[in-house]
């Protein structure tokens, strides 16, 4: 599975950072690991999705330099391009490194960094996304959507929401969507995975072109169909639906069932040592679980090169390499 060629359009930065790292980080800045954020197994340690929500922010709590978040650029696209990944999206939340009191500009540099160096010494290719977080309200996330559009960064390509989705629904939302829109960045928004096929219907009624997760649109049948007809490409996590318990198994996952109706999808690690994944394990389980063929997942990485928002050069260069 290694030589097969990946992009990954699915994953928070700030949950890239295995322990070992955050570890390293907390000791450079001179910070102690809070009780509760790892168990005795040395694991990030959460009981359900909104425990979760809270552990990702604690974690993300100790990240307080530019260099930081180039580190963790860095070894993260660094593992991907050792996995056969050509480009990652990786999905930042500026509200984070606000709370800490680093500036957006010192954020994105250092992320920037962490993708120069990355390119530099193993061919990889990363952009960013920057995301708001829907628990953090509607003001934030206006602030986030302004500051993408009106200071554009070459490696900014897309704005995406994360969050608790079933406590703060996508239309509150609408005006930061309309924002980063018409400034011409691609747009994608968590939904059908804590909540169910109303949350997808409400996305697609931003201006989005994609849906992270998404998988429980499955439960509408005419909402499948419109997903298909629109050509709305769902960002799949199977493992992180496994191991949050969206799903009870891989065999229960509906991925394969949405492909077969012609809904066109990706593949991502979304929080990869939360959860034990990686995007090269995704590929692996959709070969050992769901009946993918080596063929079909080339086209999945066809369709994630397709559906990324980078620039169409860099696309073409990519999809020549698949």
């Amino acid at each position: 599975m290694t030589n097969l060629p990946k992009a990954e359009l699915h994953v928070h930065l700030e949950g890239t950072a295995p322990p070992d790292l955050v570890g390293r980080i907390a000791a450079r800045n001179a910070m102690a690991l809070p009780e509760r954020l790892l168990g005795v197994d040395g694991r990030y340690r959460y009981t359900d999705f909104l425990d979760f929500l809270r552990t990702y922010d604690l974690a993300a709590s100790l990240m307080r330099t530019g260099q930081d978040y180039r580190d963790i650029t860095y070894e993260y696209l660094r593992s991907c391009a050792g996995a056969g990944a050509l480009y990652v999206e990786l999905t930042a939340s500026p509200d984070h490194a606000r709370l800490v009191g680093l500036s957006d500009e010192d954020h994105l540099e250092g992320i920037a960094r962490g993708i120069d160096d990355a390119r530099r010494d193993t061919g990889i290719e990363g952009r960013i996304l920057v995301s708001a977080v829907r628990n953090f309200g509607v003001e934030p996330a206006l602030r986030v959507a302004r500051y993408a559009a009106e200071r554009p960064h070459p490696y900014v390509v897309g704005f995406s929401m994360a969050g608790d989705e079933a406590g703060f629904p996508a239309g509150e939302f609408a005006e930061a969507f309309a924002i980063a829109a018409g400034a011409g960045l691609g747009c994608t928004i968590h939904a059908g995975e804590w909540a169910g096929p109303e949350s997808v219907r409400a996305a697609l009624e931003l201006p989005v072109t994609r849906v992270a997760h998404g998988v429980r649109s499955i439960e509408d049948p005419a909402l499948v169909s419109e997903l298909a007809a629109r050509g709305i490409v769902l960002e799949c996590c199977p493992t992180s639906n496994v191991v949050l318990g969206v799903y009870r198994s891989y065999e229960d996952h509906p991925l394969p069932q949405l492909r077969d109706a012609g809904v066109k999808v990706t593949l991502g690690s979304d929080d990869p040592p939360y959860f034990g994944a990686t995007i090269a394990g995704e590929y692996a389980v959709c070969a050992a679980r769901m009946g993918f063929t080596e063929d079909d997942l080339r086209e999945v990485t066809r369709t994630a090169i397709d559906a990324a928002f980078c620039e169409e050069d860099l696309r073409m260069r990519l999809r020549s390499r698949v």
